[in-house]
Order: C-alpha cells, then sequence, then structure tokens
C-alpha cells in the first residue's frame, strides 16, 4: 500500500519524523511474530508485541523485587525493545540448540538493520539498550531478563506444561534457565526454583 503524502506542521523536522514514522510501522510487525508459548488460558499462541508489552508491564508491578537503585524506566525501555528483532531474525525456542546456534548472529543482523531506520541518536539510544540486556552487564539488564525468563515459565505452569510438555523439556533444562532469574532478582529467582518443584511433581517435566 502506498504510504499517503505526508502533511507536517511547521517548524518540525521532516526527515527526522519520516524515520520515526518509518519505525513505528516498521515495529507493528512484531504482531505477526508468534511465539511457542500459549496464553496464560490456553487458547492460542502469544505473539511477540504482547510478549513485550506484558514483560513491561510486569517490571512495573514486580519493580520492588529489583536491585536497589534500579532504574524501573530503563528496565521497561529495554523490555519494549527487546525483541524488535525477531521482526527479521523470528522467535528462537530457547531450547532448541540447532535454533540458538545462530540466534546471536541473526538478531545482530535485524539489529543493523531495523534501529537504523531512526533517527541518529535515537538508533544509537535504543541499540545501546537492545545490546544492553543482550550482555546483561547492569542490574537494569539483568533485572529485565528475569522477568523475561519468568514469564514463559509462568505460562508453562498455567497451561499444565505448556512447550514443556510438548517439547520434552527436563527440569534440569529449565532449571538453567532459573540461575538467569535469580541473578536479576533474588526474589524471584527463588519463586522461579519453587514453581520448578512443583511443575515437577505435577508431571510438566520430563525425566532426565
Amino acid at each position: 500500500m502506498t504510504e499517503p503524502a505526508p502533511v507536517f506542521a511547521s517548524g518540525v523536522d521532516h526527515e527526522r519524523l519520516t524515520s520515526q514514522l518509518r519505525f513505528v510501522l516498521e515495529t507493528d510487525k512484531l504482531k505477526r511474530i508468534l511465539r511457542r508459548n500459549m496464553l496464560v488460558d490456553g487458547s492460542r499462541r502469544e505473539n511477540d508485541a504482547e510478549h513485550s508489552w506484558h514483560l513491561a508491564l510486569a517490571a512495573r508491578v514486580f519493580a520492588e523485587y529489583a536491585p536497589q537503585g534500579t532504574d524501573i524506566d530503563r528496565v521497561v525501555e529495554m523490555l519494549v525493545l527487546h525483541d524488535i528483532v525477531e521482526i527479521d531474525a523470528g522467535d528462537t525456542f530457547i531450547y532448541d540448540t540447532q535454533e540458538t546456534g545462530s540466534q546471536a548472529e541473526r538478531e545482530r543482523a535485524a539489529a543493523d538493520r531495523i534501529f537504523a531506520l531512526l533517527p541518529e541518536d535515537q538508533a544509537e539510544h535504543t541499540r545501546a539498550l537492545w545490546e544492553e540486556f543482550e550482555a546483561r552487564t547492569t542490574p537494569e539488564a539483568r533485572f529485565a531478563k528475569a522477568i523475561d525468563r519468568l514469564a514463559p515459565m509462568l505460562a508453562n505452569w498455567h497451561t499444565e506444561g505448556g512447550t514443556w510438555v510438548r517439547h520434552n523439556v527436563t527440569r534440569a533444562q529449565v532449571a538453567d534457565k532459573v540461575k538467569i532469574i535469580a541473578e536479576g532478582s533474588e526474589a524471584l529467582g527463588s519463586y522461579a526454583a519453587a514453581l520448578i518443584e512443583d511443575a515437577e511433581r505435577r508431571g510438566y517435566l520430563a525425566a532426565g
């Protein structure tokens, strides 16, 4: 579809606004990227846009469990941005070793293209936030990653095992991800560990 001819208010940087509009329209594609996890009610798979929004909300709700001094606004911004690269790279199932082997390369190429749609200053800012999230070198990034890891665990537990059952995921595989949650939040890490114990008792996790 051809974009409508733009009508700009006086004093507006036309080129800057056009770049921002292109980025916003491009990121609408995140709504069509389906994740492996089901919604908590089990009715359908969630998409990346829903996932990102829900994590941003969770960061606000769970803010009291972040390390003291954590900038929650920065955490929220990271979570809104963190999966934008999946527009090009697709959703990578965390327990698929073949897919995860090429994940970093695919996502970095996507970041190169998508963030560059923005004006230079915003492109640098958003790319830096994405890199920070991936590297987990700050309290904000570790807390953001903790929430990102906890959300699918909650969905799987509430759908009687969900992707754990469908893909024969073991307790050891899930427990490995709990380490990342604990790195970002002691309280959320403890909860995640208890969730695994209960999931195993209910038979949601494969033996081995």
